[in-house]
C-alpha cells in the first residue's frame, strides 16, 4: 500500500492503524479536524488484524458486533468472523473513507517526549521527527508478543515462532509439532495443527473454559435483507448486544448467574472428549468466567485425536530437538509454536512516551501499574489521549464498541480544547485518583479477582489494569461527553517556540 509522507507538524499524531486508528482518523476528519497523520509500524491498516494470520484466526465475538456502528457489513460470511474477512473489512472502510491520505505505514514511533513551552509533543519515528499538538495512542493491546522465558528456547534447532508472528514459510505437514499455550489463539491453531501434523504436543499450564461456538453460515436472503431493508441490521446488532451485555452481573457481581454458560463448557468437553482422564485434565478448577471465557467446537474432538497428547506436566528446558518437562520426559518435535499471548498489564508503547516531569509513562505505570482517568488520560502527559487503555479491556462484548465511546471523547476533548483557546490539557490528580479507586473496588467483586484463577487480565502486583468492571453502556455514557471540569488547562501561549 502507498504510503503518505511524514510532515513536520501537525496538529493530531494518531499512533496505530488498527480499528482504533481508523476510527480516531475518520471521526476527526469528519469533525473538520483533518490536519492529522496516522502511523503505523506494519504496511497497512489493520492492527492485530493484519498481524495475527495463523490458520484458523478468527473473532471469538459475533460478526455483526465486530465492526464500526457507522459502517456496517452486510456482507459477513457467518456468525464468527475469520481473520482475512475481518482485515478486508477495515481495509474497505479505510478506502472508502477518504483518509488513508494522511496513513504513513512502516514507520515505528521510537520517542515522543513533551515540550512544555511550545506546548507540544516532539515525536522521532524510523521515518523521521515532527511536532505534534496532540498525541493519540490507537497502538491496542495485543502488539507484542510474549515469549516463554524457558531455559534452552534459544538453542531449539528447528523452527520457533510466536501465533502472532505466524511463519507461513513452514510446513508442517508430517512434522512433530508442539504447541506452548492454551489461549485464544491456541485453540483455534491446535485443530488446523492437528489435522497436518505426524504429531502434536499442547502444553497446558491452566485448563481454559470453552463453550460451543454457534457458529453458522449467514444465507444469502439474510444477506440482501441486512443490505436492503432499513433498520434491520442494526435492530440484529442491537439484539446480540443485549444479550452479550446481560452477562455482565456474572462477572461484576455474582458468578453464580455465569452457571448455565458453566454446564454449557463441560457439555462441551463431554461432548468433544471420550477419555476420562483427558476430559479430567481439561477441566478448569476455577470458577468460569476468570480468564477468558473461549469459544471452540473443534478445540476438544483435535485433544482427543490420536495423534495429539495433552502436556499437563511443566516444561523444564528445551534443547535443540526437544521439550523436556519437570519429571524428565523428553518429547522430541520438529517445530515449535508460541502462544502465550501478549504484554498486556505492561503497554509496550509506554516506554516510549515522556511527560512533564522527564518520566516515561512506563516508569510512571510501574509506580503502582497502569491507570489512567476514565481509561485514556494519564496526569503528567498533557494533550495526550488513549483509545484503549488501562482497563477498557472486555472479556465478553466487542472492543469496537468501547473504542467508539473512547474516540468520541477524545474528539470532544480536542473541540473542547480549540474552541476554549487551551494549548494543554491533561486530568487533574484527585479526578484520576477517584476514578482509578472505584474502580479497583468495584473490581474486588469481580469473578476476575475472586475466582481463583490467574489470568493475564492481573498484573504482577495483583491489580487488574486491563478490564472495565461496569456495563459497557456505563463506560460509553461515562464518556458521552469531556468533562473539562476535572481536567488543568493552561491557555495556549503566544509565545513560539521553534518547532
Amino acid at each position: 500500500m502507498t504510503s503518505a509522507k511524514l510532515p513536520s507538524h501537525v496538529r493530531h499524531l494518531i499512533v496505530g492503524a488498527g480499528f482504533s486508528g481508523l476510527a480516531m482518523a475518520i471521526k476527526l476528519d469528519q469533525a473538520g479536524e483533518s490536519d492529522f497523520v496516522a502511523i503505523d509500524r506494519g504496511s497497512d491498516v489493520g492492527g492485530t488484524w493484519r498481524d495475527n494470520t495463523y490458520p484458523g484466526a478468527a473473532c471469538d465475538v459475533p460478526s455483526q458486533l465486530y465492526s464500526f456502528s457507522f459502517a456496517l457489513n452486510p456482507e459477513w460470511s457467518s456468525a464468527f468472523s475469520p481473520q482475512p474477512e475481518i482485515q478486508a473489512y477495515i481495509k474497505k472502510v479505510a478506502a472508502e473513507s477518504g483518509v488513508l491520505d494522511r496513513f504513513v505505514f512502516n514507520t515505528s514511533l521510537e520517542n515522543a517526549a513533551w515540550d512544555d513551552r511550545a506546548q507540544l509533543w516532539r515525536v522521532s519515528t524510523s521515518a523521521g521527527h515532527l511536532t505534534a499538538n496532540f498525541l493519540i495512542s490507537a497502538s491496542g493491546g495485543l502488539v507484542e508478543p510474549k515469549l516463554p522465558e524457558i531455559d534452552g528456547i534459544d538453542t531449539f534447532q528447528g523452527e520457533v515462532f510466536h501465533t502472532a508472528r505466524w511463519n507461513h514459510d513452514v510446513d508442517l505437514t508430517g512434522k512433530r509439532v508442539a504447541i506452548i499455550g492454551t489461549g485464544a489463539s491456541a485453540i483455534q491453531v491446535v485443530p488446523e495443527v492437528q489435522k497436518i501434523a505426524s504429531h502434536l504436543d499442547v502444553y497446558q499450564r491452566t485448563a481454559p473454559w470453552i463453550i460451543p461456538r454457534n457458529e453458522r453460515k449467514y444465507t444469502g436472503v439474510e444477506k440482501f435483507v441486512f443490505k436492503n431493508v432499513p433498520g434491520v441490521q442494526k435492530a440484529y446488532r442491537a439484539a446480540i448486544y443485549s444479550s452479550l451485555e446481560v452477562r455482565v452481573p456474572g462477572f461484576t457481581l455474582e458468578p453464580r448467574i455465569l452457571n448455565l454458560g458453566k454446564a454449557a463448557a463441560l457439555l462441551n468437553i463431554r461432548k468433544g472428549i471420550k477419555d476420562p482422564e483427558l476430559r479430567k485434565a481439561v477441566t478448569p478448577n476455577y470458577a468460569i468466567g476468570c480468564k477468558r471465557i473461549l469459544i471452540s467446537n473443534a478445540y476438544y474432538p483435535a485433544l482427543d485425536a490420536d495423534n495429539v497428547d495433552l502436556v499437563t506436566t511443566g516444561i523444564s528446558k528445551i534443547t535443540g530437538d526437544a521439550v523436556v518437562t519437570t519429571d524428565g520426559v523428553e518429547r522430541p518435535v520438529d517445530v515449535l509454536i508460541v502462544a502465550t499471548g501478549f504484554y498486556t498489564t505492561d503497554q509496550p508503547i509506554a516506554h516510549h512516551i515522556t511527560g512533564r516531569d522527564g518520566q516515561t509513562m512506563a516508569e510512571v505505570f510501574a509506580e503502582d501499574g497502569m491507570a489512567a482517568y476514565k481509561g485514556g488520560a494519564v496526569r503528567g502527559f498533557p494533550n495526550l489521549f488513549q483509545v484503549t487503555g488501562p482497563n477498557t479491556g472486555l472479556g465478553h462484548s466487542s472492543m469496537v464498541y468501547m473504542i467508539e465511546s473512547a474516540v468520541a471523547y477524545i474528539k470532544d476533548a480536542i473541540a473542547t480544547a480549540t474552541r476554549e483557546g487551551l494549548g494543554a490539557v491533561e486530568p487533574k490528580a484527585a479526578a484520576q485518583d477517584a476514578w482509578n479507586a472505584n474502580l479497583q473496588a468495584r473490581m474486588k467483586k469481580t469473578v476476575w479477582t475472586t475466582g481463583g484463577c490467574a489470568s493475564w487480565y492481573v498484573d504482577e502486583n495483583g491489580k487488574n489494569t486491563t478490564l472495565w468492571p461496569k456495563s459497557t453502556l456505563g463506560y460509553r455514557q461515562t464518556l458521552s461527553r469531556f468533562d473539562l471540569d476535572n481536567y488543568d488547562t493552561e491557555p495556549t501561549t503566544k509565545k513560539k517556540v521553534s518547532a
